[in-house]
């Protein structure tokens, strides 16, 4: 197996480390973020990595070559932060202690002691991994150097690095060259930024064959390259690494860079001095042997103080000290404590503020517990502190700011303000993960908080949270507070450290305002209509029950799964599908699938659960749900639950509802208009549409631009005809294709999905690609980039990370690469329909609109209208939609009216 190097670039994650984390300070006062990132980092790439050869390599003092060949170079560059110059030793000494050998070369900059280094690798036949935020060594990066950033969890081969600039490693200089580098000034050519970089280097391949074809760049980018040529052979060589330079610390090979045991008592030494604590403990394994902090020391986590200074208001004394406090502060982390998890019928038990790490409070309103602690009256409190929570001005942090904003709207207050949210910060940095506070709290600040359950109980001796002793209770919502503003001081620089991650997060943030306003407005329904259907669809049910005894030849249980079995497998004899885990025949969904198209009582079956299931969950439950205070329905939307971006309905889930079937589009008829007409509008074929956005074929945006009915013009190319004579079993052919190679389908699936043979399938498959060839590259290049990246990303720059690329095998992977496939489609038009909530909600408010935005349903967008405000809605909403983005594709949106939502739909 081939030995790897590992080498980082420990200056440039000095100062990523500086700037990602908070004011860390150990008990003396002295700065420790720098080092607690620097630490963190190593151990990480030690867990991740086990490298044969290791080197942490920093930038010694004093002048290198290219200063002398030119002065000005890093002449911009600010001197280093005092707070970080002093972390400088005791960094060294704790990677030292690690068992990392320290490399830092008088005169040599450490770009040119990694180049030199990874070079000697490739000779020795070693494989380099360089840990690095630096863009300069991707120009290292071939088949022997690959780039990781430990901070971003980045990866670069040489894809990646085509990936991230458009242009291939060899050309990374050329590529500099041109843009500059204003970090350490070199100059580039005026105006020209990466994106006419790379289509220059694309088109010229290089540097001096641009220079040679320079006079057919017009305009002011033409004179710009030209005004810059004269430059170019000592840009050329700053922005070269070399890998030829002398290093005296390695004189002989790489046997001179084995990693060594880490030095477990300078460790312990170092943090104990820093106060490190899980650290110190997991080394000494002595949970009393914690270093004393100061009340600014984060312990050995980020923004998680070892004294905390929470504090419990029961006096307006307090209380105005804290209002003080909080309109002092530049930004206050807040949370409520309530009676229900239900955000339209829970009431204010208390509130808890945070406005720097380790200092909290929590101000008891509603405890009726057992120890009777007096406390201050709901609305002394809230009128007191009414107008810092109405300002918007005054900026508040939450987590899961959307339930808080319900909670105080119970109470009277519209709370404003709201600049961040923890939640959704975590979700735009990693959507496959949990985002609760217990679990954010715990993977990025190394601290297990106490639980609601500690507190309240379990299942049925669970009590409410003003049953809770207002002691627990208070340091329980204190650190809740103190958490949520340590996590933003986590997070906050890691989202903003990505342009795509910043964009898609302002966007989380609006949409949670509007998705706040629209669960708030909830919906109408016809409670009347539904208790009619459900009658009927009981009268159908028992009708299908009783044809399903006389097919079966006996009675039997349709809701049992055994009984199930035992009629389809052993009394009627069918052949068995898949076995469950415990042996038996299955008889889910998919089996009973593969059945009816050959067997009545399967299909029978099905029709049987369908209309259970529709009855059950609709029809018999949505008049249940009708707010008695509203006397509307107030479905709840979970905005960081889904990995593509798509929000999750539930309490009644409204995405569910069936609409190819008579009944569930009657379920749709009950959901009716306040007094004028529900206005319905989606997106036509919006998934299609990113594909062709993405995949950039000509032949696809073409048939979108002229407006075509995109299935019949996919017919008329896969099958060679005239869209005139397409005939309708070629267009529901070309319709599979079109959504299921969207999904990452196979021949094998479309063969299933269209009931020919798996030849026919490939044939349709290769005669589409042939006429779409974007399509096909873009799938190609999109499983690649998955594979290597572990994510994929929207054209906004959602990050969408799919975990079962890497490792998995067989049908999982497949299935990871058929997601990796759709999810940029899903992802973005998940992006354009709550960019579209925004914009339609914003547009509503400046014109003091009545109508109110409801409900959204995938692509589409429902409203309750007043009579006279219907007809400008109608006009008006298809536009707000359709220009929310600029596509290569027109976007377009189709709107109806009806009295409710079938008719409008």
């Amino acid at each position: 197996m081939k030995k790897t190097l590992l080498l980082v670039d420990g200056s440039s994650y000095l100062y990523r480390a500086y700037h990602a984390m908070p004011d860390l300070r150990n008990a003396r006062g002295e700065p420790t973020g720098a080092l607690y990132g620097v630490i963190s980092m190593l151990r990480r790439l030690a867990q991740d990595y086990k490298a044969d050869y290791a080197a942490c390599v920093f930038d010694a003092k004093g002048k290198t070559f290219r200063e002398d060949i030119y002065p000005l170079y890093k002449e911009n560059r600010p001197s280093m932060p005092e707070e970080l110059a002093a972390q400088i030793a005791p960094i060294h000494r704790a990677v030292t202690a690690m068992g990392w050998p320290v490399l830092s070369i008088p005169g040599v900059e450490a770009d040119d002691v990694i180049g030199t280094l990874a070079c000697r690798a490739t000779r020795e036949g070693v494989h380099t991994i360089i840990s690095t935020g630096d863009k300069d060594l991707a120009q290292l990066v071939d088949e022997h150097v690959e780039l990781v950033n430990t901070m971003s969890g980045d990866r670069q081969d040489i894809a990646g690095v085509i990936r991230k600039f458009g242009v291939t490693p060899a050309q990374i200089v050329d590529y500099l060259m041109l843009t500059g580098d204003a970090v350490d000034n070199v100059p580039g050519v005026d105006k020209v930024g990466p994106k006419t970089a790379a289509k220059w280097l694309t088109q010229y391949g290089s540097v001096e064959t641009l220079i040679e074809h320079a006079a057919e760049i017009k305009g002011v980018a033409g004179k710009n390259l030209q005004a810059a040529v004269p430059n170019f052979p000592l840009t050329r060589e700053l922005l070269t690494i070399r890998t030829d330079c002398d290093i005296p610390e390695v004189p002989h090979g790489l046997g001179e860079l084995l990693p060594r045991d880490p030095d477990r008592d300078a460790l312990v030494q170092l943090y104990e001095e820093y106060g490190f604590r899980t650290w110190l403990r997991e080394l000494t394994g002595d949970p009393e042997r914690i270093p004393e902090q100061d009340s600014r020391q984060a312990a050995d986590q980020p923004a998680a103080p070892m004294q905390t200074h929470y504090e419990t208001i029961l006096d307006m004394d307090s209380l105005s000290r804290w209002l003080a406090r909080i309109q002092a502060a530049e930004l206050v982390a807040l949370d409520t404590e309530t009676t229900s998890l239900d955000p339209m019928c829970a009431r204010l038990v208390g509130l808890s503020l945070s406005t720097e790490p380790g200092h909290a409070c929590y101000i008891p309103v509603a405890h009726r517990g057992p120890d009777h602690t007096p406390q201050l009256p709901k609305k002394d409190v809230l009128d007191r502190l009414r107008p810092w929570l109405e300002d918007a001005g005054a900026a508040k942090l939450l987590h899961n700011a959307k339930y808080d904003t319900h909670v105080l709207l119970n109470e009277g207050i519209a709370l404003s303000g709201i600049t961040d949210d923890t939640m959704l910060q975590a979700y735009v940095l990693e959507s496959h993960r949990r985002v609760n506070m217990q679990e954010l709290a715990e993977r990025w600040l190394g601290r297990t908080g106490t639980t609601y359950e500690d507190l309240c109980g379990k299942g049925a001796k669970q009590i409410g949270f003003d049953e809770v002793d207002v002691g627990k209770a208070a340091f329980y919502a204190s650190e809740d507070a103190d958490f949520t503003l340590q996590l933003h001081g986590v997070l906050r620089s890691k989202v903003a450290a990505d342009p795509g991650l910043e964009r898609i997060y302002q966007l989380e943030v609006q949409a949670s305002r509007v998705l706040t306003v629209m669960e708030h407005n909830g919906v109408r329904i016809d409670a009347r209509l539904l208790a009619e259907q459900s009658a009927e669809l009981g009268k159908q049910l028992l009708e299908l029950e009783q044809r399903a005894h006389e097919l079966a030849g006996q009675p039997f249980n349709l809701n049992s799964p055994k009984q199930l079995g035992e009629i389809l497998f052993q009394r009627m004899a069918l052949p068995v599908v898949r076995k469950t885990a415990s042996g038996a025949p299955s008889t889910d969904e998919d089996v009973l699938n593969k059945l009816a198209r050959d067997y009545p009582l399967p299909a029978l079956l099905l029709e049987y659960r369908g209309l259970a299931k529709l009855k059950s969950t609709y029809t018999d439950k949505l008049p249940r749900m009708i707010n008695p205070a509203t006397g509307r329905v107030h479905t709840r939307y979970a905005q960081a639950a889904v990995i593509t971006g798509r929000l999750a309905s539930s309490d009644p889930n409204l995405q569910n509802i069936p609409v190819r079937t008579a009944e569930g589009r009657r379920v749709r008829a009950a959901f009716v208009a306040t007094g004028g007409s529900i206005v319905s509008a989606d997106y036509s074929q919006i998934e299609l549409r990113v594909m062709a956005h993405v995949s950039d074929d000509d032949n696809l945006r073409q048939a979108f631009e002229r407006g075509d009915d995109i299935h019949r013009a996919t017919a008329a190319e896969v099958f060679g005809v005239a869209q005139a004579q397409v005939t309708a079993e070629q267009r529901r052919a070309a319709k599979a294709i079109n959504f299921g190679l969207i999904y990452g389908m196979g021949e094998f699936g479309l063969a299933a999905n269209l009931g020919i043979t798996r030849d026919a399938a490939r044939s349709y498959i290769d005669r589409y690609f042939a006429r779409y060839p974007g399509v096909a590259a873009y799938m190609a290049q999109t499983k690649a980039m998955a594979q290597e990246l572990g994510y994929v990303e929207t054209v906004f720059g959602r990050r969408l990370w799919l975990p079962e690329l890497r490792g998995a095998k067989g049908p999982r992977r497949a299935a990871a690469e058929r997601a990796a496939i759709n999810a940029p489609m899903q992802g973005t038009a998940a992006d354009l329909i709550k960019m579209a909530m925004v914009a339609v909600q914003d547009w509503l408010q400046a014109k003091a609109m009545r109508s109110l935005l409801v409900m959204q349903v995938h692509d589409e967008l429902v409203l309750d209208v007043p009579a006279d405000e219907v007809s400008v809605v109608e006009r008006e909403l298809p536009q707000l939609m359709s220009n929310v983005a600029q596509l290569t594709v027109p976007l377009v949106a189709e709107v109806g009216a009806g009295p409710n939502w079938e008719q409008a739909h």
